[in-house]
């Protein structure tokens, strides 16, 4: 992996381009160290994330012993997992147990390759984009590589020579592929905009509208989203390692590092995804209000500035996805599938309809892809919304789980309910 991603950046490069090849090594050096380094420290303090705010959301402290107000805690947690010893469980397969970690994490860092975080920049030497190779392919690398994590946690299950890992691991592999042909089908609207699947392009689209791709593709926004969390195995799908039934899944056999491998891919993923849709649905790093950051190299300052609007962004869907686990319960395995085969693929299929007609009729109109253009298709998706959540729900998504029962049939289980209290308290006077 470590190749392919090297591979990338050698392809992405452009020797006759404004920036010559050494300083544009040099850069990309720099590049690497700054952004995998502030991306491991980042999935660290996610850990400390979760716990600070579960306990805001539950009303006690969290962790708060080591350091001030428990900022230490990752470190204690690392230095702990290398110490703890590692057990290799007897009947296992030894290399497919070592290697399914690993798996699990390497396609997770991979994917910050091609995100774009912030405008490009300016510098004395030539342009230097923010981003670590601007690949052609886009997030069609991002789709790629994501869907090999699955490889991972199958071969953890199965290596394991345990039932509850090996239900844990066939769980997931249903789950992801299930949901990654959803979200992948999400993302055809995104680029029928766009035109093009590189995510700077992407984000440019998103500037010269004038509109947030997820005003004018807010059923896509909301396809990908549901499919972003089940494909990181987030709550409400963490059937795979969903305790009540399976210990912990897939990992139930792992320990130490092995085991911290496969949280640390999932935060990792969680922050992937989280940037995706900052790129994808919500202008990624443009600077709002002003489109001298979409006019090629800019200065540093607005480097900076538009720098930290992604990242604000992405630290917004982080707290989002942490929200979700503290406040949704966990889904059945049948809804899970349910949802993934009966509603979200049908409903991205019928929308790339929706959308490639309502394009080829205002292109026919001879309207220009501007403001007026995405405030059409704005109006379009708030009626496709309401139609989906009034008509097309039924009580099976949003509402709360319960019996179909009639409305007599309530009323008169009601006021068997309320007859036995009044029996109870005049009993008990």
């Amino acid at each position: 992996m470590t190749a392919l991603t090297t591979f990338a950046l050698l392809q992405a490069v452009d020797p006759q381009g404004p920036m010559a090849f050494w300083p544009w090594l040099a850069a990309t050096g720099v590049k690497l160290l700054v952004f995998f380094t502030i991306y491991m420290l980042g999935v660290a303090y996610l850990t400390l994330a979760e716990r600070k705010i579960s306990a805001w959301i539950q009303h006690r402290h969290g962790p708060n012993r080591v350091g001030p107000n428990g900022f230490f805690q990752p470190l204690a947690d690392g230095v702990k997992n290398f110490m703890k010893e590692e057990t290799l469980p007897p009947y296992v397969n030894k290399a497919m147990f070592i290697l399914a970690p690993m798996m699990a994490f390497i396609p997770a860092l991979t994917i910050w390759c091609v995100i774009p975080w912030g405008a490009s920049w300016a510098s004395p030497w030539g342009r230097v984009d923010m981003v670590l190779a601007d690949l052609p392919i886009g997030f069609l690398f991002t789709i790629a590589v994501a869907s090999l994590g699955v490889y991972g946690i199958v071969l953890a299950g199965w290596a394991s020579n345990n039932k509850y890992a090996l239900l844990g691991g066939l769980r997931s592999s249903a789950q992801m592929v299930s949901y990654e042909i959803s979200m992948g089908m999400s993302l055809i609207p995104v680029l029928l905009f766009a035109g093009n699947v590189t995510l700077r392009s992407i984000v440019d689209q998103q500037a010269e509208m004038h509109l947030w791709n997820v005003m004018t593709l807010s059923i896509a926004f909301l396809v990908y989203l549901i499919s972003a969390f089940a494909e990181t195995n987030r709550l409400p799908f963490d059937l795979p390692e969903a305790e009540s039934e399976l210990i912990t899944g897939y990992h139930t056999e792992y320990s130490a590092m092995k085991f911290s491998l496969f949280f640390i891919a999932e935060y990792a993923n969680m922050a992937t995804q989280s940037a995706m849709i900052a790129t994808l649905f919500f202008g990624g790093w443009d600077v709002p209000f002003t489109s001298a950051d979409n006019a090629g190299a800019v200065s540093f300052p607005l480097v900076l500035l538009s720098m930290a609007i992604m990242m604000a962004k992405t630290l917004f869907f982080l707290f989002f996805y942490i929200w979700i686990r503290w406040t949704l319960p966990r889904f059945r395995y049948d809804q899970l599938m349910s949802l993934g085969w009966k509603i979200l693929l049908p409903l991205a299929l019928a929308y790339i309809v929706i959308v490639a007609t309502l394009m080829l009729v205002l292109d026919a109109a001879g309207i220009d892809r501007g403001l007026v253009y995405g405030l059409i298709f704005l109006g379009v998706n708030v009626v496709l919304l309401g139609l989906f959540f009034v008509f097309l729900d039924r009580g099976k998504i949003i509402s709360p789980a319960n019996a179909p029962v009639q409305g007599e049939a309530l009323r008169r289980l009601r006021g068997i309910t309320a007859s036995r209290a009044r029996l109870s308290a005049l009993s008990g006077d």
